[in-house]
């Protein structure tokens, strides 16, 4: 996506000759294979470890840090993994984002026209509002997670719950608010409601 952003605001009549089916087919498969290079371990890694009592976790889907917590032994290598796993991904991608935002702003602020500043700002912010939306749960349960043992169960489950369920519940209102004819509609349906 901060690819697609820096191509659309920095080279718009370029757009369609730069992102091609295979440029897209080559970043995705970069992010399929990054993703499995990352997590291919975590089985591995869970099979190593003792667990003699009950192999039912508290969560409604099996999360790793979950399975850990289950196991007898000495789990230091796989929080360390998680954390290093975690900071990766968001180091990588923040870092990916961060270049193309730069290259954005810079372009931004060479436009002569306010109006179009102002376009160019808007697709940021609703980008940048996804990412936050994204990151944000993921980091904060990571963290609680490794760090937070007096934090009850249940808040760990509403994390772990809050980060798979809210960004993607959260994403189409993001990118519908830019829409015109959807912000048209929410004007006048709040119109209506106040006669």
């Amino acid at each position: 996506m901060a690819f697609d952003r820096y191509v659309a605001i920095c080279n718009p009549l370029r757009y369609a000759t730069i992102l091609t089916n295979s440029v897209i087919a080559k970043i995705r498969l970069a992010a399929l294979t990054g993703a499995i290079l990352l997590m291919v371990p975590l089985p591995f890694l869970l099979r190593r470890l003792p667990f003699c009592w009950s192999h039912n976790i508290s969560h409604c889907y099996c999360e790793h840090k979950a399975v850990v917590n289950l196991a007898y032994a000495d789990t230091r290598f796989n929080n360390v993994y998680g954390i290093i796993v975690t900071l990766f991904i968001v180091g990588l991608d923040l870092t990916f984002i961060a270049l193309s935002y730069i290259k954005i702003l810079r372009n931004v602020f060479s436009l002569a026209s306010k109006e179009e500043n102002l376009k160019a700002f808007g697709t940021c912010v609703s980008y940048l509002c996804a990412i936050l939306m994204v990151y944000t749960p993921m980091v904060l349960s990571s963290i609680v997670h490794r760090f937070g043992h007096q934090v009850a169960a249940h808040i760990h489950i509403l994390l772990a719950n809050f980060y798979l369920l809210f960004p993607p519940m959260m994403n189409p209102v993001v990118n519908g608010v830019k829409t015109k004819q959807i912000c048209d509609r929410v004007r006048l349906l709040f119109h209506w409601k106040n006669f």
